[in-house]
């Protein structure tokens, strides 16, 4: 689709750096860059040009590449100049290069003219935002897999095969007459079932990468006082949250952003759920409620006298939203294993005493989660591995992501040392 004019725009980040970059795209180019550099460009080469305003005053020194159509990002002539990153040499060689007869382009113009060139589909023109956006490895990583059209070979080969199934149910209502049952192949209703599990599975990967990019939501939950507030200190490496003995500290939700094993999370400290006659406090209960109708996770806090009491807590969330229960003070109970195990939540033992005996366990849906990574269909995080340091007030933790869980396996497998976060 060849368009009529030229578009420039600052690709650099703004603000001051050490290299900037300037992109123009459209017919005008090839003259630009001849003016700009004295002379016709070689196609996909480095020059080294200096950078004149036409009464030629140096602007700067950069370099100036030139890619001509159709082999370029927009698959348009593409000039891109590369200078020092001041945002005051890069606005005044913008404007030479609009006074050379280009335009400022719009926001995302030039992944948009991709698109419309047939350069990139709809699916990798989006994930070229996704890209730029991501918060996180794991993000950034399915972004760069659906740019490079992972997903759109995938949707377009689950296209083909409906069209060949269509041709199926199309002969069956165009010849009814026939005594050929064009749909009485089993073969045909396999191909079906099998089309239909792979559009699950894609669906689930589309899911899973909208959660990769936003980053998952943690609702921290619990009875007031049971450690959830010095869970989110733990975590964060910080006192974000202020922890008392005195029950109902926290009444807002308290937010803190990390990224930890490539994953973005956004930890939501939240008031302890409990009846109360405290307007304020039942404020706090009541937003707690709210910020766990958003999560992806679920992580209760509960200690080892009131497990089975805490547990209602999770009764009434939706499949959708995966669950950790954290064990506190298991040094309190010496029958750990007594508990009705939920298969549908990963269960970590903790104690927080120094000189305790109690190492803690983790229970996942397989061996080790290096395996459960490796048979993830969805993204989980699980709290794998607590463990009180010698040193006071340290904690070392790991948080990692696995896939649904399974059966649970009793008795419970101590973790592996765990890595400092």
């Amino acid at each position: 689709m060849p368009y009529a004019d030229t578009i420039a725009a600052i690709a650099s980040a703004s603000g001051a750096a050490g290299v900037g970059v300037l992109r123009v795209s459209g017919p005008a180019v090839p003259q630009i860059a001849a003016e700009l550099l004295g002379r016709d460009p070689d196609p996909r080469h480095a020059h080294f040009a200096a950078f004149r305003e036409r009464n030629g005053e140096l602007i700067d020194r950069g370099l100036l590449l030139y890619f001509p159509a159709p082999a370029s990002y927009t698959g348009e002539h593409v000039l891109e100049l590369q200078g020092h990153g001041s945002p005051v040499l890069l606005d005044t060689l913008l404007r030479r290069v609009c006074a050379m007869g280009a335009r400022l382009a719009r926001p995302g113009e030039f992944t948009e003219r991709a698109f419309l060139n047939g350069k990139l589909d709809l699916a990798q023109a989006e994930a070229v935002a996704d890209l730029i956006a991501a918060r996180s490895q794991a993000g950034a990583r399915a972004a760069l897999q659906s740019m490079e059209g992972v997903f759109s070979r995938k949707v377009h080969d689950l296209l083909a095969a409906l069209i060949a199934l269509r041709v199926h149910v199309e002969a069956a209502i165009d010849f009814p007459e026939e005594e050929i049952d064009f749909l009485a192949d089993p073969a045909i209703m396999r191909q079906l079932h099998a089309l239909r599990a792979q559009l699950d599975e894609l669906l689930s990967e589309a899911q899973r990468g909208v959660r990769l990019n936003d980053g998952l939501r943690v609702a921290i939950i619990g009875r007031p006082n049971a450690g959830k507030s010095s869970l989110l200190n733990a975590l964060a490496g910080s006192d974000r949250a202020i922890v008392t003995d005195i029950a109902g500290t926290t009444r807002d939700v308290l937010r803190e952003q990390l990224n930890l094993d490539g994953i973005a999370l956004e930890l939501a400290d939240t008031a302890g759920l409990r009846e109360t006659d405290d307007p304020v406090e039942r404020e706090g209960v009541r937003r707690a409620h709210g910020e766990l109708a958003r999560a992806d996770v679920a992580l209760l806090v509960t200690d080892a006298p009131h497990v089975g009491h805490d547990l209602a807590l999770l009764a009434d969330l939706p499949a959708s939203v995966e669950r950790i229960v954290l064990v506190n003070k298991i040094d309190l109970d010496d029958h750990p294993a007594r508990y009705e195990i939920r298969t549908d939540a990963i269960w970590v033992w903790a104690s927080a005493k120094p000189g305790s005996a109690w190492t803690p366990y983790a229970i996942t849906s397989s061996n080790s989660l290096d395996q459960a990574v490796a048979k993830a269909r969805s993204v989980r995080v699980a709290v794998t591995c607590w463990r009180w340091n010698r040193s006071p007030g340290t904690w070392a933790t790991r948080i990692r992501y696995c896939g649904p869980p399974g059966p649970a396996s009793l008795p419970p497998k101590s973790c592996a040392k765990p890595s400092m976060r």
